[in-house]
This record gives C-alpha cells, sequence and structure tokens, in this order.
C-alpha cells in the first residue's frame, strides 16, 4: 500500500500510482507503508464496515421505537420504546466517533 503525502489517499498496489486520483499529485509524492502500518489499514476497513453496519441497525431501531411510540399502546410499551430510541442513538454516535478515530490515525 502507498499513501499520498498530499492529501492521504490509500493505493493499493505493487507500485505508487503515476498520478493521485483525488489530488493529482504525482508518484514522488506516494510513500510506502510498512506492513504494520497495512495490517492497521486492513484491519480497520472491516471494522468500519461493522461500525457502519451498526449504525445501519441502530437506525431501523429508531424506526421500530419511533413506530412503537407512535401506536402508544400503554405506558410500558412507551418506556421500552422511548429507551430504545435514546439507546440507538447513542451506540450510532459511539460507532461514528470511533471510525473517526480510526481516520484521525490513519487507519481506514
Amino acid at each position: 500500500m502507498w499513501k499520498c503525502s498530499v492529501c492521504g489517499y490509500i493505493h493499493s498496489g505493487a507500485e505508487a500510482p503515476e498520478k493521485c486520483p483525488k489530488c493529482g499529485a504525482t508518484a514522488d509524492k506516494f510513500v510506502k507503508l510498512t506492513e504494520e502500518q497495512e495490517a492497521l489499514i486492513t484491519k480497520s476497513i472491516r471494522t468500519n464496515d461493522l461500525h457502519m453496519e451498526l449504525c445501519q441497525l441502530m437506525e431501523s431501531v429508531v424506526m421500530i421505537a419511533e413506530e412503537g411510540i407512535e401506536i402508544n399502546l400503554d405506558p410500558g410499551c412507551i418506556v421500552t420504546f422511548k429507551k430504545a430510541l435514546q439507546e440507538a442513538e447513542i451506540i450510532k454516535n459511539i460507532a461514528k466517533a470511533e471510525m473517526a478515530t480510526h481516520v484521525a490515525k490513519g487507519k481506514w
């Protein structure tokens, strides 16, 4: 893997690209990543996919909870759905923050 030192674009391949697809920098602006850096990026790709899936699942929980609140069958149901709504938002925001941390550390 190679990283553009100008914009941070990551390129997978035996050699750096002639030109960065993101910013147009030339091949000499690319830095070869170490095996350790490559391993972190590879792990992070999968972890970020899992975080995105978690966010999507929490969106489903939000829709279910909102429908349950709207139906308004009884106080116990409302408490359950409101709690689900609250927790889904928290989990979704935690997952987003973790992905942002990965990107900031170059693990994406």
